[in-house]
C-alpha cells in the first residue's frame, strides 16, 4: 500500500501556523523533502487556498522519488486544454511522479464563486476527463485531435501550440467520486479512485467498488489490476488516552458536517442513517453547529472513523482497509524527533 500524506505537514523547524490547512508557498519544498525523508510516497495537494498546480510544481521540483497528487483540484472551472496542457508539462518535470485527480465540486461553488454555468457533474465530468484524454493522445501519437461531445468541441490543431510527447509513460488520473454515477464515470475513463472521507468500508465495498465495475463493463474496457483506491480516512489518534479524547471530539465534528451535507447523503443512508443525515442538515441550516456534534453516537462515530492510540492505530487502519485501498493519506503532527519516529514507524507498518 502507497502511503501519502497533505501538505502541508507543519514541520518543527518552518514555524508555520496550519491550523486552517494554508500552505506556506515558500515552504513547499522543504515540506516536500520532510515528508520524502520520513518515507511517505507520495503527498496530496488541495485546491482550496493556493494553485494546487503551483504547489505540486514546488514539490516536483524539490524531491526525486515523491508521487505528488492533486487532492483533487477542481475541474469545471479550467478548460480541459488548459488542465491537460498542465498535467503534461508536470508530468515531464517529474519523470511521471505527478498523478492528476480531479474533482467536481457542488454546485454552489461553481456557480457562486467561480462564476461558471453549472450542470450535471457525472455527464459533464465524463465529456471533460475524454477531452483530456483525447487531448494527450493526440500529442503522444503526432495525430490531430478531433474531440466533440456534449460539453466541449476541440478540433484546431496548431503544431506551435502541441506539446512533444513524453517518455515517462501515461498519466496517470485519478478522480473523486461519493456517489455511484461518478464512479461509474471513473470506471469508464480514470486509473484510480479518490475516496471521500465520509466513505466507509462498508460503502466502498458495497457502493463505490460494484459502480466502478459497472462502468468499466459498460465501455467494454477490463479494469486494470492496478487501478487504485485512495483512502483518506477520518482518523482519531494521539500519543495518550487522555490526548484522545479532544481529537474523537474534533472527528465528531467532521462526521456531523459531513453527513449535513446532501451531496453525501447517500453515506448515511447505505448504513440506514437517513434520518440522521436530514437531522443534521436541518441543524446545519438553522446555523446550529455546535450542537451537531452532540448527535454523533459512538456508534456513529466507530462506523466512520478509525480512533485509537498512536501505538495501535496502525493495525486498526489495516485490519479496517485490508482488500480495499491500494493507497491510504495518514499522517500525525511531528514537532520533535520523536514524533518524527514515531510517525515513521506507523508509515512502515501501513505499508506492510
Amino acid at each position: 500500500m502507497l502511503i501519502e500524506t497533505m501538505l502541508p505537514l507543519g514541520r518543527a523547524d518552518s514555524g508555520l501556523k496550519v491550523a486552517d490547512g494554508t500552505v506556506a508557498i515558500t515552504e513547499v519544498a522543504a515540506d516536500a523533502c520532510y515528508a520524502e525523508a520520513l518515507g511517505f510516497d507520495g503527498v496530496a495537494v488541495q485546491d482550496n487556498k493556493d494553485d494546487p498546480y503551483v504547489i505540486a510544481t514546488l514539490a516536483l521540483q524539490a524531491t526525486r522519488q515523491l508521487r505528488v497528487t492533486t487532492s483533487v483540484a477542481i475541474a469545471f472551472p479550467r478548460s480541459p486544454a488548459v488542465t491537460a496542457t498542465t498535467a503534461w508539462s508536470l508530468a515531464r518535470l517529474s519523470g511521471g511522479r505527478f498523478v492528476l485527480g480531479l474533482g467536481s465540486q457542488v454546485k454552489g461553488h461553481i456557480e457562486r464563486r467561480f462564476g461558471v454555468k453549472w450542470s450535471a457533474p457525472g455527464p459533464w465530468m465524463r465529456d471533460y476527463l475524454a477531452a483530456v484524454r483525447d487531448l494527450w493522445a493526440g500529442w503522444q501519437n503526432g495525430t490531430s485531435v478531433n474531440h466533440e461531445s456534449g460539453h466541449y468541441k476541440i478540433n484546431l490543431n496548431v503544431p506551435v501550440f502541441t506539446p512533444a510527447p513524453l517518455d515517462c509513460g501515461p498519466i496517470r488520473v485519478h478522480l473523486a467520486a461519493v456517489n455511484p454515477y461518478m464512479c461509474q464515470v471513473a470506471g469508464e475513463l480514470a486509473d484510480g479512485l479518490r475516496v471521500h472521507p465520509i466513505c466507509s468500508p462498508h460503502y466502498i465495498a458495497e457502493v463505490i467498488l460494484p459502480a466502478v465495475r459497472r462502468g468499466s463493463a459498460q465501455v467494454g474496457r477490463t479494469l486494470p489490476d492496478d487501478f487504485e483506491i485512495a483512502v483518506k480516512p477520518l482518523v482519531a489518534t494521539a500519543p495518550d488516552e487522555e490526548t484522545l479524547a479532544s481529537k474523537i471530539q474534533e472527528i465528531r465534528g467532521r462526521i456531523a458536517f459531513y453527513g449535513s451535507t446532501p451531496a453525501y447523503a447517500a453515506t448515511f443512508i447505505a448504513h440506514g442513517l437517513g434520518d440522521l443525515a436530514q437531522m443534521l442538515n436541518a441543524y446545519s441550516r438553522a446555523q446550529r453547529w455546535t450542537e451537531m456534534t452532540a448527535l454523533i453516537s459512538d456508534e456513529v462515530l466507530h462506523q466512520y472513523a478509525v480512533v485509537g492510540t498512536h501505538e495501535v492505530i496502525a493495525d486498526r487502519l489495516r485490519a479496517r482497509y485490508a482488500g480495499l485501498a491500494t493507497a491510504m493519506e495518514f499522517s500525525i503532527p511531528v514537532r520533535n524527533d520523536t514524533e518524527a519516529t514515531i510517525l515513521g514507524g506507523i508509515i512502515e507498518e501501513l505499508r506492510q
